[in-house]
């Protein structure tokens, strides 16, 4: 007797250990960040989250950019899908949305929307239902190396307009400096040059235009001539020899390696080029500048207007309500502060900006402040197969194979055939 009483206990003991571990829940959580320092702070407020909240795992998956950009549509059409997937909003996210494969989040997170920028809240949304909430702002510009610079005598302040950036390229060359890094292979760093010379050339209205087709749309006067601007650049050979075959993050550390003067990039590569440096230092502080994408002469667009990303988090279709819990939770005010205080993000959160202490990143909170116009990057705006589009052709121009009024003309025939 004395021996079923103890096998009934050790097979109660079991059934209730095998009933918790069946009711733990697990949230994948699908991530793009290649920055150590930041991925680290992630970590911790993961490991916090599952220390007050018994029961739930966050799992942590990392994939390359363009890899997660290649294989993201596949992803979400398996049943082993992530349930927080990384976006930039934009047409992407309305093609996800008509896909059927995210999650409407908008009851969910009645309230705590209030403490979120409203701005960029509203770029995780369709039709008033929210799909995703918003981590960070971030602005393009050009980033630069000072000793550099000062070699070529070169003054980035002064550098206002297009015709004082070929200006910079030019001296830079003679000094013998590489004038400026890209990551040519990856194509999306070059779209920046296009789709940046078209916000300064047209501004809002012509982008506005643009997607109703008129004037041209986008094989119109704006989008031709921000590809002979950009022409213009590339006939001076401003690049580092083999751009085309470099990804970004190489590019990146190059820059962090002291190799080239500048380099156009999101505000994120302040703290990036340290990471990715090979002595995993790179530029402090005092080596390291930011001027705005400079106005083009006869230009439509406010000096103030913005390039950039509101990028976020995405939960996608059938996730536990954990998954939102859990991104309450990793985007609020103190998390925010502390991304902020490392200089990692401009934040998202009410109140998390008083974390910013340095002059770059302060920087660049106070642009968006003053920014009536923060366009998002062309190639997640328009959709991921205009935007495929965008990428191949300002690489083609940065190459020398395309010429501006065809680039032109394929994004517009491109648009056309998506809409």
């Amino acid at each position: 007797m004395k021996l079923l009483c103890k096998l009934g206990l050790a097979a109660t003991a079991w059934l209730l250990a095998l009933g918790a571990a069946s009711a733990d829940t697990s949230v994948k959580w699908l991530h793009i960040e290649v920055n150590p320092a930041q991925v680290k702070i992630w970590e911790e407020v993961a490991r916090a989250y599952e220390a007050s909240h018994p029961g739930v795992k966050i799992e942590m998956q990392f994939l390359e950019n363009e890899a997660y950009k290649a294989k993201l549509p596949t992803i979400l059409q398996s049943k082993d899908r992530p349930n927080i997937i990384y976006s930039w909003a934009g047409g992407v996210l309305k093609a996800q949305i008509e896909a059927g494969v995210l999650d409407d989040i908008t009851d969910q997170i009645k309230g705590y929307s209030d403490t979120i920028t409203p701005a960029a809240l509203a770029a995780f949304a369709r039709d008033g239902r929210n799909y995703g909430l918003p981590i960070a702002l971030s602005q393009v510009g050009f980033v630069y190396n000072k000793e550099l610079m000062a070699k070529a005598n070169v003054d980035p302040a002064a550098i206002k307009t297009w015709d004082d950036l070929l200006a910079a390229v030019k001296a830079l060359k003679a000094a013998g400096v590489t004038p400026i890094v890209v990551g040519g292979a990856d194509k999306w760093p070059l779209h920046f040059y296009w789709t940046h010379l078209a916000v300064r050339i047209g501004g809002k209205p012509a982008f506005d235009a643009a997607l109703r087709g008129e004037n041209g749309g986008f094989a119109g006067e704006t989008f031709q001539k921000s590809g002979e601007l950009f022409k213009q650049l590339v006939d001076l050979q401003p690049f580092q020899n083999g751009f085309l075959g470099f990804k970004n993050p190489q590019a990146v550390g190059y820059f962090g390696d002291g190799k080239a003067a500048m380099t156009l990039a999101i505000s994120s590569v302040y703290n990036l080029q340290r990471a990715l440096a090979a002595d995993k230092v790179g530029l402090s502080e005092d080596k390291i500048g930011w001027f705005d994408f400079p106005v083009v002469a006869g230009g439509k667009g406010a000096p103030t207007d913005t390039l950039g990303g509101i990028t976020g988090w995405l939960v996608t279709k059938g996730s536990p309500k954990e998954a939102v819990d859990f991104l309450k939770y990793f985007i609020s005010k103190d998390v925010q502060t502390r991304l902020a205080s490392g200089n990692f993000i401009v934040p998202v959160v009410k109140g998390a900006e008083a974390g910013l202490n340095n002059a770059f990143m302060k920087r660049i909170a106070d642009n968006l402040s003053k920014s009536n116009y923060h366009q998002n990057f062309y190639d997640q705006s328009l959709g991921p197969s205009v935007g495929r589009v965008v990428n191949d052709v300002s690489a083609e121009i940065a190459g020398g194979s395309m010429s501006p009024q065809d680039a032109a003309k394929a994004i517009e025939a491109a648009w056309k055939q998506g809409n």
